[in-house]
């Protein structure tokens, strides 16, 4: 029987009434094909201003996955999940805009969540997503070593600053500053720059942190690289580890562009090679920090019992654990119940412009096996529960 399964632990922070929408959600997104036509019809109505539909986005998927419309409004459930021991990872989850002015902006609200994280131990990492900073295509074209154009160069510079201004201020403030992990045509850009920041902020401590996509091949080896790196320039590294969130359009490009496959080849490989980065970063706790991002319960298992066997504290501050906010609660809050270093990544910003981000967690709760099913199984065992204690 799974540690996990204490479901009064799991849903501490919700009322029946929460509990009963969030069963009726998850029900709706186990069926990919109603999920498909809801994605397609909800993008439409967003897209061309529909009365009353932004009301039932923030009722339903909004409310389940997200914080609230703003870092202020999302501070409110910060504090009620910090009273278990669980953290927040404030994510302005603003995707598929591409225009310097936004770039900016995100820039900024990126600034604004590692002042508001200085010295607040209920948000212990602050987070950004790559393409937040800069378009997709120009970090394809860079990692692909391309002669870039005048004006290229200037917008890479203006990437780089907003990458340099970010981690300063995190050094400054004490704040560790994560970077998401993207597509792999254009992630060895990321990395390199990423690389950039930690060996000039992370000389006495891993401020900075880079996100390992677990699914993708030659993942293991990429890590002992950057330990050599790390140890003959004596700078800490840090990782958060997840398995990784593009599968299907990683397998089609390679396809259609005649490479070879950068994703494991079956779900065993990858928890396998997971698994792999566990045993690796806890051998080498000297040097390297890491976040365990992950709704797979062995994994998360995996690292507590090597933690016990190498005589570390559940709070090693050099160990974390995290899942999403709205899906796998009987994880983190078993592991808050225990005083792991536990968190929920909390994405937050205006409804219509975190729409692209909730249709992702739909779809990704439809693609990936089990999940769906796992949430509504515990769901309904702890509606049960409480009407047994009526």
């Amino acid at each position: 029987m799974s540690i996990f399964n204490d479901t009064k632990i799991a849903f501490a922070d919700k009322s029946t009434q929460q509990l009963e929408k969030a069963k009726w959600m998850f029900t709706m997104i186990q069926y990919p094909s109603l999920t498909g036509i809801g994605i397609d019809a909800l993008n439409f109505t967003i897209k061309n201003n529909f009365p009353f539909v932004e009301n039932i986005v923030k009722n339903t998927l909004f409310e389940q996955f997200c914080g609230g419309v703003s870092r202020e409004e999302s501070s409110k459930v910060v504090q009620q999940m910090y009273k278990h021991h669980i953290g927040s990872i404030f994510d302005y989850a603003i995707e598929g805009k591409e225009d310097e002015t936004t770039f900016d902006i995100t820039c900024e609200e990126i600034k604004q969540n590692i002042k508001f994280a200085e010295g607040n131990p209920a948000i212990p990492f602050v987070v950004f997503k790559p393409t937040g900073f800069g378009r997709l295509y120009l970090y394809t074209e860079i990692q692909k070593n391309k002669e870039l154009t005048n004006s290229e160069k200037q917008e890479w510079e203006k990437v780089k600053q907003r990458y340099l201004e970010v981690c300063q201020l995190a050094y400054e403030k004490n704040v560790i500053i994560m970077v998401d992990a993207e597509e792999s045509w254009m992630q060895s850009a990321v990395d390199d720059l990423v690389n950039e920041m930690m060996e000039k902020f992370n000389k006495e401590k891993a401020i900075v942190w880079n996100t390992i996509q677990m699914y993708r091949t030659g993942r293991i080896a990429y890590l002992e690289a950057d330990l050599k790196k790390a140890q003959e320039k004596n700078y800490f590294l840090g990782y958060k580890f997840v398995r990784g969130a593009y599968m299907e359009k990683e397998r089609a490009r390679a396809k259609e562009l005649n490479y070879p496959d950068p994703i494991q080849p079956n779900k065993q490989a990858t928890d396998d090679n997971y698994d792999a980065a566990v045993e690796f970063v806890l051998n080498h706790l000297d040097k390297i920090a890491s976040f365990f991002g992950t709704h797979n319960e062995k994994s998360t298992e995996l690292a507590m019992d090597k933690m016990k066997s190498k005589n570390l504290s559940n709070d090693d501050y050099r160990i974390h654990f995290g899942q999403l906010y709205g899906m796998s609660d009987n994880i983190t809050y078993y592991l808050g119940n225990q005083k792991y270093n536990a968190s929920k990544y909390l994405p937050y910003g205006p409804v219509k412009d975190v729409v692209p981000y909730l249709t992702r967690r739909a779809q990704e709760n439809t693609s990936v096996a089990g999940q769906t099913g796992r949430e509504l199984g515990l769901l309904k065992k702890e509606i049960e529960r409480r009407k047994n204690l009526r």
